[in-house]
Formats: structure tokens, C-alpha cells, sequence
């Protein structure tokens, strides 16, 4: 991996800055703009739908190279404008019933648990969520309990938690959702560009992703891979458009065969563009290079941290490449000045968008810092000395 290669191809590090946001919303390479930049020319000449069917082919190498990351087939995946939307998408296609159980976990992602809590007070469902071991893995004894007590509808796991570095077990949780035959949801928004993903060893019958993240591609993009178990047995979401059926007869339809039935069929072609060109970017370099190189940097900066005097909040036996953590005493405010006098690019999750974890954790909030390819260990020892220097 060429990682001064991959640094030339981002414009965005011309001014010396220091980005360490790639969980929230990474630096595209060059490739990716002007490829949007040039589809929205076209688009400004001669208008949407000519230009559609000027680069139909090109727009098809979307579910190609989609597919190609995450070891599937490009009739298993349908574009979305962002993870949410994917993941609502994917919810919508089952008939979940009054009483019906969903499990799940305390670490998913603040928008599915609030989603999961408007189902339970619409539809009147179960919300049960599997215990963590002591060392924070998932109790995989404890979920299929659950499953024998509660047959629920569907099992639903976030690969990575946007407010800590815990990687879930997904693949020992889509293993028992296979021997038990539930319905399984992964929310991989976090994992679909920092590491290798792939759907054949999860055993999932939906995988959302956002473009904005790990993947470097632009905001207003994302996909959902659809198992063929679930297209085989004609799942689509509750609101159909003609992008998902054929309007067969006064009062029937029938649906497609691919999980493009799960698209809408108005999109940003621009957008999308730009995301296959991000797509095609990290197929090139090899997700098991990038992930590779991650570990060793986010290790690096979470060793450096630790042994400074930080508080690491990172708990798990598997760790990503987001680190959390604190000053000694909870202290965030220090933190936050000396990275953004230093130019240096991170987030900061506060309780409310972590409520269980942070809870449990005691804490009101944490500094995120999560490298990606285009850093080098330099930078990390620049952020890790300038840190430790402000605990002096």
C-alpha cells in the first residue's frame, strides 16, 4: 500500500492539517470530486435524463464494485442515500406483527435504537437487548437463550459502535441466526472501509453502509447488500416506487428480482458516480492492506494515549480504528483546545448519543480520534506528543 500515493490523491491535506475524523466524515480522494465535478457538467449541458442513459453502463459499475468489497453479487445490492436510509429500508420489508421481538444490543448506533423505541411504541414490539460479557464481547450464550425464550423477528447487531473502537462478534451472531433461521440486520457503517467485510462469513441477510465514513466518498451516499434467501422470498420495503416493481396489472405489481427493489427510483446519479469512483479507490488499494495498516496506527495512538495518562474508554478483545477517550479526571475541554489550535481534525460523542454505554461507563462524554490509510505514524506521534504535553 502506497500510502504517499494515497496522501498525493487528496487535496484536502494541502493546507498541513492533521484529519483524524474518518468516522464521522473522511477526506475524498481527488478522483472522487471531479468525477461528481464532470457528471454535473454533463448534467448542466444536456440535462439529467440524457446523461443517465449516456453513462448507464458506468452507472451499473456501482453494484459491481460494491459487490466486489463485501464479497457479494451486484443483484444482492440497491444504493442508498445513506445508511439510515438503508437501514429503514431494510426494516420496512418485514410485517413485523403486534408482540414480535426484535434483539439487539446496548452498543447499536443512537439512530437504530431510537428507531427500535418508535417501533415498540407504534407496533407495540419487544425490544430486548443481549448482555455483554466481562470483557465486553457479546454473550453469545445469552442470545440464543433469548432466541429459544422469545423466537424473535429479527436479530439486528452494529458491526462497530460509533462511540467506541469495540469491533462486534457479527460472524458468532450470524452463525446462530442461521442454526435458529432469524432474520439478521448488520449496520456496518463504521467497518465498510477501515476493514475487511464480508457477507458470506457474517451470514446476514441485510448490511448497511454509509460513502461518507471509512469509504471517502461523499455525503448523501450509502447501500444495502439483500441476502438472495430474503429477495428469493420477495422482502421489499412497505413503499414501493417503479424502481422496485412492475406495474403488472390495475392492482397488482410485481417485484423485480434484485435488491435494487429496495431503491427509489429519483437519485443523485452525481452522487452516485462519485461514490463508485470511492468504491473502486479502496477495491484498488485492498480492504486487507487498509485494514492491516489501521490496526497498527490506531494501536500505536491508543498505547501513546494510554501511557500518557488518558483514559482509554475502548473496552473489547477486538478493537477498530476509533479510538475514545478522556483526560484523567473526564476532562474534554483541555483536549478539544490543544487539537483544534494544532489543526488537528476529530469529534466528540456526548451521552445522549450513547446513553447505555456511557452510562454503564459513567461518563458524560468522550474526544474520538479514528486514522485512517492517509495518516502516517508521524502524524500519530505528533497528536500523541501534543496531547501529553498538555497533561504537563
Amino acid at each position: 500500500m502506497d500510502i504517499y500515493k494515497i496522501r498525493q490523491d487528496i487535496r484536502g491535506l494541502s493546507d498541513g492539517k492533521i484529519f483524524l475524523n474518518n468516522a464521522g466524515s473522511s477526506l475524498m480522494p481527488s478522483v472522487v470530486v471531479d468525477s461528481m465535478v464532470n457528471y454535473l457538467q454533463q448534467e448542466e449541458q444536456s440535462g439529467g435524463y440524457e446523461v443517465a442513459e449516456k453513462n448507464a453502463d458506468h452507472l451499473e459499475k456501482f453494484y459491481n464494485e460494491t459487490a466486489t468489497l463485501i464479497n457479494a453479487k451486484p443483484s444482492n445490492i440497491a444504493f442508498a442515500t445513506s445508511a439510515t436510509e438503508a437501514y429503514a429500508m431494510a426494516l420496512s420489508s418485514i410485517i413485523f406483527k403486534e408482540g414480535d421481538t426484535i434483539i439487539t444490543t446496548a452498543d447499536d448506533y443512537i439512530s437504530n435504537q431510537i428507531t427500535f423505541i418508535s417501533l415498540q411504541k407504534k407496533l407495540n414490539l419487544n425490544i430486548i437487548r443481549m448482555k455483554n460479557l466481562p470483557d465486553n464481547e457479546l454473550d453469545l450464550d445469552d442470545l440464543e437463550i433469548l432466541i429459544k425464550k422469545y423466537h424473535p423477528r429479527l436479530v439486528a447487531v452494529t458491526h462497530i459502535p460509533t462511540n467506541s473502537g469495540l469491533i462486534q462478534n457479527v460472524e458468532g451472531v450470524g452463525q446462530l441466526c442461521r442454526e435458529y433461521d432469524i432474520l439478521y440486520l448488520v449496520d456496518a457503517c463504521q467497518s465498510v472501509g477501515q476493514m475487511v467485510v464480508d457477507v458470506e462469513k457474517i451470514n446476514c441477510d441485510f448490511l448497511t453502509a454509509t460513502g461518507r465514513k471509512f469509504m471517502r466518498g461523499p455525503r448523501g451516499t450509502g447501500f444495502l447488500y439483500v441476502s438472495d434467501r430474503v429477495l428469493e422470498k420477495n422482502y421489499a420495503p412497505l413503499l414501493l416506487d417503479m424502481r422496485g416493481a412492475k406495474w403488472s396489472e390495475f392492482d397488482n405489481y410485481e417485484l423485480f428480482d434484485s435488491a435494487k427493489r429496495f431503491e427509489h427510483w429519483e437519485l443523485s446519479y452525481a452522487s452516485l458516480i462519485g461514490f463508485t469512483e470511492a468504491l473502486r479507490y479502496a477495491n484498488a488499494v485492498g480492504l486487507d492492506a487498509i485494514e492491516k495498516y489501521n490496526k497498527n496506527l490506531s494501536q500505536k495512538l491508543r498505547n501513546n494515549l494510554q501511557n500518557s495518562g488518558f483514559q482509554i474508554w475502548d473496552i473489547g478483545k477486538n478493537l477498530s480504528s476509533i479510538i475514545t477517550f478522556s483526560g484523567p479526571e473526564g476532562d474534554l475541554e483541555n483536549i478539544q483546545k490543544v487539537l483544534k489550535e494544532n489543526n488537528i481534525f476529530f469529534s466528540t460523542t456526548y451521552k445522549n448519543s450513547a446513553l447505555i454505554d456511557f452510562t454503564k461507563k459513567k461518563i458524560n462524554g468522550i474526544v474520538r480520534l479514528s486514522p485512517h490509510c492517509f495518516n502516517t505514524e508521524e502524524e500519530i506521534e505528533t497528536v500523541s506528543e501534543l496531547l501529553k504535553q498538555s497533561l504537563l
